[in-house]
């Protein structure tokens, strides 16, 4: 049960910043600074402030981006084929 409790925020932070980046209110640019904040504000009210879930947070935030960039360029790469 702990590993699905680690997965959750990780997968609904890349949900929320699909959704952002196919919406045109935000420039792509800022993608990554909207991840952060998000992912820190989360792990904040998840655990309290401190270091640790700032790093926590952070965490959340390259995960997230990750997983965009990766959906992106898969189904780009699916289009031209």
């Amino acid at each position: 049960m702990d590993i699905i409790n680690d997965f959750a925020p990780y997968v609904g932070l890349a949900v929320i910043l699909y959704a952002i980046r196919q919406t045109s209110k935000v420039s792509n640019r800022y993608i990554p600074i909207v991840a952060i904040v998000l992912g820190v504000l989360y792990s904040f009210w998840e655990s309290g402030v401190s270091p640790h879930t700032t790093l926590v947070g952070l965490k959340y935030a390259l995960l997230g981006i990750g997983t965009v960039a990766g959906v992106k360029y898969f189904i780009e790469s699916s289009a031209k084929k």
